[in-house]
């Protein structure tokens, strides 16, 4: 669990609250403590604020779960930005697999006609390559990708 601070900012478009990235988890659960806007998820390449809901929770798919799912589900692109008049706080609650579970595609959901998309790896060494990197958009997650055979991933 972690809670964020982000006090008023008198320049705002020259500073970041939170980089560009995916959350290395299965999910994470997002409660937002006031009303001040910030966070942005990215749709089509474009940056769509998140107006925050009173009592609301908001639930982001991790990269985990991409990959468990064979990319049925994709993990969500998403940064935090700062606000000149208005502080921004909120909590977040990431989910995790066992550090002892290996992770990769759920293997009912990959067969001849749908093969893996994601390597298997330890999720002790996935968390360490995550954190071993900067927050940059879905950099582990793609790094994780299969290579096909005419070089695409």
């Amino acid at each position: 669990m972690r809670m964020n601070y982000y006090p008023p900012c008198p320049e705002p478009d020259r500073a970041i609250g939170l980089s560009t990235h995916s959350d290395p988890g299965v999910l994470t659960i997002l409660f937002q403590l006031n009303e001040t806007e910030g966070l942005q998820v990215r749709k089509d390449d474009i940056w769509v604020p998140i107006k925050p809901l009173p009592n609301a929770l908001i639930v982001n798919i991790g990269d985990m779960m991409e990959i468990l799912s064979n990319g049925v589900y994709r993990s969500i692109e998403h940064r935090a930005i700062v606000n000149s008049n208005e502080e921004r706080l909120s909590v977040a609650t990431f989910y995790y697999m066992n550090l002892e579970s290996e992770l990769g595609p759920a293997h009912s959901l990959i067969g001849p006609h749908n093969p893996p998309i994601f390597q298997r790896v330890s999720v002790h060494k996935y968390l360490q390559d995550f954190f071993a990197r900067k927050l940059d958009r879905k950099s582990n997650l793609d790094f994780l990708k299969v290579e096909t055979s005419d070089g695409e991933s």
